[in-house]
């Protein structure tokens, strides 16, 4: 291959996995679709690539898409809820353009709920400005099928995911409080720090019907914040997607990663991964 197309695909490489990351929920499987976009490039004549930039964010939507028709296929129980991959503390210089607009697991999970085309569609076009009449093809219909694909999926994203604030620091003070009325067993006081519509969802990867347990409410949501407050002293605060979150471990061994929605001075969302085998995937120590 080309010296320098290899080099201006590395310089793109970033872009791509935040745009697979966004259609995809998933780390290995975005790093997966990269690397299927790498070969696709090194399999084809440069001369016949106008725009690259164009060309790869063609094809590596074209591969999240069959992915993620793949994995439709697949799910056994279309209620079930799969908590995507959190990507902690933004560490690694990989997972910069991940986290270049913040985009939270609460909002993730809901792009779940989607059908692919919707996803694709919404994802391209109003996280990436990618204009209609290059979603069309991708997903077989008209730019204006396309527009009204992004449409019925905004709608659903603002129907369903909460706005987080925008002040990190605000952030972490509501979660902090939270926190602290967990430690003390102090049920008024978690009550008043969540929204009344509060949503808990929880990947312990246990043997069950349904990946993920999901409780709803503040009162069902603080009572089963002081059954684990005694973790939280074992809790110090990470960045999760770019958020207030908390990694709980006992020694270096995680536990669980907690990311939190903050909307309003109060906590929307909560979304934990404490299934082992996902917590040692991500590399993290206590």
């Amino acid at each position: 291959m080309d010296h320098g197309l290899a080099e201006r695909f590395e310089r793109e490489r970033p872009r791509l996995r935040a745009v697979a990351y966004r259609l995809l929920g998933s780390l290995t499987d975005a790093e997966d679709a990269v690397q299927e976009t790498w070969l696709r490039l090194a399999r084809t004549d440069p001369a016949s690539v106008d725009n690259l930039d164009a060309w790869l964010t063609t094809v590596v939507a074209r591969v999240s898409l069959n992915a993620l028709r793949s994995r439709a296929a697949r799910r056994e129980d279309p209620l079930d809820v799969r908590l995507p991959d959190p990507v902690v503390d933004a560490d690694d210089p990989a997972h910069a353009a991940v986290l270049a607009d913040s985009v939270g697991l609460a909002l993730l999970v809901v792009l779940d709920t989607l059908s692919p085309a919707e996803r694709l569609a919404f994802v391209l076009h109003d996280m990436f400005g990618v204009p209609f009449d290059e979603i069309g093809p991708l997903v077989d219909r008209s730019p204006a099928a396309a527009r009204q694909l992004a449409s019925r999926a905004r709608r659903r994203v603002r129907g369903q995911a909460p706005t987080p604030d925008p002040d990190l620091t605000r952030q972490r003070a509501v979660v902090d409080a939270f926190l602290a009325a967990a430690r003390d067993g102090d049920l008024d006081a978690l009550i008043a720090v969540l929204h009344p519509d509060v949503v808990l969802r929880s990947d312990a990867g246990t043997a069950r019907a349904r990946h993920t347990v999901v409780l709803t409410g503040a009162t069902t949501v603080a009572a089963q914040a002081t059954t684990f407050g005694r973790l939280f002293p074992h809790a110090r605060p990470v960045l999760v997607n770019g958020a207030a979150g908390v990694l709980v471990s006992a020694g270096d061994r995680p536990l669980s990663v907690m990311a939190f929605t903050v909307t309003g001075g109060r906590i929307a969302a909560v979304d934990v991964i404490a299934d082992p085998r996902r917590l040692a995937a991500l590399g993290l120590t206590g």
